[in-house]
C-alpha cells in the first residue's frame, strides 16, 4: 500500500459514563468476554454498523452490554481517536462520547461483556484495554471544566442542597479539597447558581446548615475556576 492509496477502516463508538456514587467520581466499565484484552476491563463500545448513525451506535452499544439506556442521557461527542496502532484488530477510529448523570442504575452485563459495574474512576483509570486510559483522562477532564463553568454539580445534589454538599461534588471531581469559606463566598456571589430555601438542616451535632436549591443559569458567570497549583481553592 502506498502512501496515495485510500485508507479502509472499521469505525467504533466508545462511551464514557461518569457519575458521583458512594462518594467519589465512578466510571462505568466493562469486563471484555471477547479477544483483545479477554478479561480486561473497558470502556462500552463497539463497531458502527450498517444503516447506523454515531448516536444510534453509541446507544445501541451502552444498551447492549450494559443494560443502561443511552436515550435517557445526554450523550456529547467527546473525541475522535485514530492512532494506527491502539486496536491490534486492524486500523479503527472511534468516536468517544460522554455522559455525566446522578442517580444511574447497577449495569448488567450482556453482549460481549461478562461483567459490567461503576468503578472509581481512581481504581481503573490506568488499567484499561485499548486506549481507553486516555479517553478516560480526557473524559475526566472534560467534566472538570464542566464543573468550571456550568452549574452541573447541582445536579448531584438533590432538590436541596447545602453549600458542603456542592463543594463535596466539587471535592470528588476535581480530586481537590476547597476551603469552605472561600467556596461559600464563591457560590453565593455567583449569579443564578443557587437559590436560598428559607430552611436550615438541622444535624444531630453541631451547627443547623442552610439550605439551597437549584438556581436558573445553566452557565456560570463568573466562572469558579480551579486553583492553581500551589494556590488557595
Amino acid at each position: 500500500m502506498t502512501d496515495r492509496e485510500h485508507l479502509w477502516l472499521r469505525l467504533a463508538v466508545d462511551l464514557v459514563i461518569l457519575t458521583v456514587r458512594d462518594g467519589q467520581l465512578q466510571v462505568l466499565v466493562i469486563e471484555r468476554a471477547n479477544d483483545p484484552y479477554q478479561g480486561r476491563m473497558a470502556l462500552p463500545g463497539g463497531f458502527l454498523r450498517a444503516g447506523e448513525d454515531l448516536r444510534q451506535a453509541a446507544e445501541r452499544e451502552l444498551v447492549e452490554e450494559t443494560s443502561l439506556d443511552g436515550a435517557v442521557l445526554h450523550l456529547e461527542q467527546l473525541a475522535t481517536y485514530g492512532a494506527p496502532d491502539r486496536d491490534p484488530r486492524g486500523r479503527v477510529v472511534s468516536v468517544a462520547y460522554l455522559a455525566i448523570a446522578p442517580d444511574l442504575p447497577i449495569p448488567t452485563a450482556g453482549s460481549d461483556a461478562s461483567r459490567a459495574c461503576w468503578a472509581p474512576v481512581e481504581d481503573v483509570r490506568d488499567d484499561l484495554a485499548f486506549d481507553h486510559n486516555q479517553i478516560l483522562r480526557d473524559a475526566v477532564e472534560r467534566a472538570r471544566t464542566r464543573l468550571e463553568f456550568t452549574t452541573l454539580a447541582t445536579v448531584f445534589c438533590g432538590p436541596t442542597f447545602t453549600v458542603g454538599d456542592l463543594r463535596h461534588v466539587y471535592e470528588v471531581v476535581w480530586d481537590v479539597t476547597l476551603d469552605p469559606r472561600n467556596f461559600s463566598r464563591k457560590v453565593v456571589q455567583t449569579p443564578g447558581f443557587i437559590e436560598p430555601t428559607g430552611t436550615r438542616r438541622i444535624p444531630p451535632t453541631g451547627r443547623p446548615a442552610a439550605l439551597y436549591r437549584r438556581g436558573s443559569a445553566e452557565a456560570l458567570h463568573p466562572p469558579i475556576l480551579r486553583a492553581s497549583p500551589g494556590t488557595d481553592g
